[in-house]
């Protein structure tokens, strides 16, 4: 089970995820990221802190949310993840497409 909160920061949306990310509910983050570009929100912020696990559909999602936001001229940046899922995204070469950040304000702040 995850647990995603959305909450606006200036112009920036800043996505708390807690849990973990699997196939059983990684489209849940995904399309809780759609929803938020869609409405405008292209500069987003997911802050990775409380997810412990993330599989290869979390980081489809990732991905996909990604190309959406770039493609309408935003982006979609990552803050804080453990270091289980920075080795996750570091093995699937991601580490090189995302920037990711210490914290939440410095990609905050990045924008």
């Amino acid at each position: 089970m995850i647990d995603i909160n959305v909450s606006g920061q200036e112009h920036v949306t800043l996505v708390e995820v807690s849990g973990r990310v699997d196939s059983m509910n990684a489209s849940e983050l995904g399309g809780a990221l759609a929803k938020a570009i869609d409405n405008g929100r292209i500069l987003l912020v997911l802050d990775l802190a409380g997810v412990d696990y993330m599989s290869s559909a979390g980081l489809r999602e990732l991905v996909n949310s990604l190309k959406k936001a770039q493609k309408a001229t935003g982006d979609l940046r990552l803050a804080q993840p453990s270091e289980r899922v920075r080795e996750v995204l570091e093995m699937a070469g991601l580490d090189t497409i995302f920037q990711i950040f210490d914290n939440p304000n410095d990609a905050l702040g990045s924008f």
